[in-house]
């Protein structure tokens, strides 16, 4: 059963359906309360299955240089490859264990597998790509083919 409930500012009528309007209400009273409590389990599984590492991508004259966030990750678990005009980095963090999960307040940290890719533009030197990993940051250096860097063109006076 739907009820009709018009909207004054508007002048239109619209659908009004009491349920959807009681489960934002329930929506709202759980971020209330995950403000006061921390995250609840369902959100802690939410962040566990879902994430994916923050990147800044910098162009210079000769290379592109991406930066991505991965802290408390070990070298290992992280792997980056490079498929036609693809870039993609995988890997897993991992929850700490040693900690009882009813021992915890707060868990705002999210954890599980990840996947990002990122378009490539035309030009890159996918042979000669380097990447370290140095205080939880990612970065990877992608060279710029010769023809594709800018060349400067000498303008003669006739």
């Amino acid at each position: 059963m739907y009820l009709v409930k018009v909207q004054p500012r508007t002048q239109s009528v619209s659908r009004w359906d009491p349920l959807a309007e009681m489960a934002e209400m329930h929506q709202w009273f759980d971020r209330a309360v995950g403000d006061l409590f921390g995250r609840t389990p369902v959100d802690v599984a939410a962040a566990e299955s879902v994430w994916s590492p923050l990147v800044d991508i910098h162009e210079t004259k000769d290379r592109f240089l991406v930066k991505a966030e991965l802290p408390g990750m070990k070298q290992e678990e992280i792997e980056v490859s490079i498929m036609d005009d693809t870039l993609t980095l995988k890997g897993e963090r991992k929850r700490e264990r040693e900690v009882n999960e009813n021992e915890y307040h707060r868990i705002e940290r999210s954890y599980g597998t990840f996947q990002r890719s990122i378009v490539l533009p035309a030009g890159v030197d996918a042979g000669a790509v380097k990447a370290s990993y140095k205080d939880g940051v990612l970065e990877i250096q992608l060279p710029k083919k010769e023809e594709a860097k800018p060349k400067a063109i000498k303008v003669e006076v006739v």
